[in-house]
């Protein structure tokens, strides 16, 4: 797809915001379950059953995915779309690219091992390698479009407000 393509199949959409703009406001669901054996929880993904668990770190067995490699994932996932929806519409060529996302954790935070330990990554370091002939000023460009709207990075930047309830069933 060129940049020509993708303003085309995106102009009907953007058209239909700015007329509309509620029209926008889209609710992304994700639902797990707790029948999985062990500790874990059994998720929809959509395309497959996955099972989430403790991390190896945590006292896990490293048989089951671990949330905080799933939170890489998918920051990974969704800056490798957008630098490609962003190199596209810019008309900037990739012949190909890599990402990849480090995070660092503490696990005597969610172990409850030392309270002045936090819970949660210290600092994740998201990494572009791409093959491309474009000069330093595009490739600048690129990343700051690609961190403006690349929606995980800025929902982990922005901190959003977490709303969280239990009820019994």
């Amino acid at each position: 797809m060129d940049g020509n393509a993708l303003r085309a199949m995106q102009a009907p959409i953007k058209e239909r915001y700015k007329s509309d703009p509620q029209a926008a406001f889209i609710t992304l669901k994700a639902n797990g379950s707790l029948d999985a054996p062990g500790i874990a929880c059994k998720l929809e993904t959509g395309r497959a059953m996955a099972v989430a668990g403790l991390h190896p770190a945590t006292g896990g067995s490293g048989m089951e995915l671990c949330s905080g490699d799933m939170l890489l994932e998918a920051l990974v996932a969704c800056a490798g779309v957008t630098v490609k929806a962003v190199a596209t519409a810019l008309d900037i060529p990739l012949r190909s690219g890599a990402i990849s996302a480090e995070g660092d954790l503490d696990f005597r935070g969610t172990l409850g091992v030392a309270k002045d330990a936090p819970v949660g990554f210290a600092q994740i370091r998201l990494r572009f390698d791409l093959d491309t002939d474009a000069g330093q000023d595009k490739l600048d460009q690129l990343l700051k479009l690609t961190e403006r709207y690349c929606v995980v990075y800025q929902t982990i930047k922005s901190g959003p407000a977490v709303e969280v309830s239990m009820t019994r069933s």
